[in-house]
């Protein structure tokens, strides 16, 4: 097992892994925007997208967004975002494993607080979250979409 940043040459095995993510999502644009986007991804000292492998195979990742922050005496707050891993690796610790790895590389670069949210209504999943760390009670989160 290896956990680590993920590289500019991971970007087909990421968007392999988010097939796991979500049932339905929608399309990708052409290859040339989506390499865009994340080699600005990659440039940028705020995003980091980590990665557990298993036998050379990506098989969990998350987004960790750090953002830069005027209050709590200019230390820096994160974002996780997702969190996926691979069907036929769930439930072996891999998901809980790499928002340790991420929550440890936050608390690295002094962020005061990381937030997480998740759209899943599941008991299963808020006891997941919460057993890496995360209080699910401590924040009301809301969320707003463009019509």
């Amino acid at each position: 097992m290896e956990m680590r940043e993920l590289n500019i040459s991971e970007l087909d095995d990421l968007l392999d892994l988010y097939s796991h993510l979500h049932d339905a999502d929608d399309p990708l644009p052409e290859r040339v925007a989506v390499e865009a986007v994340w080699r600005e991804i990659q440039e940028s000292p705020h995003f980091r997208y980590f990665g557990l492998f298993v036998n050379g195979q990506l098989v969990s990742s998350c987004t960790l967004s750090i953002m830069p922050n005027l209050t709590r005496g200019c230390r820096p707050y994160g974002v996780i975002e997702n969190v996926v891993t691979h069907t036929d690796y769930r439930h072996q610790g891999h998901g809980s494993a790499v928002l340790r790895y991420a929550l440890d590389y936050a608390w690295s670069k002094d962020c005061y607080k990381v937030m997480l949210l998740t759209g899943r209504k599941s008991e299963a999943v808020y006891r997941f979250y919460e057993a890496v760390g995360f209080d699910g009670q401590a924040k009301q989160a809301f969320l707003a979409k463009p019509e």
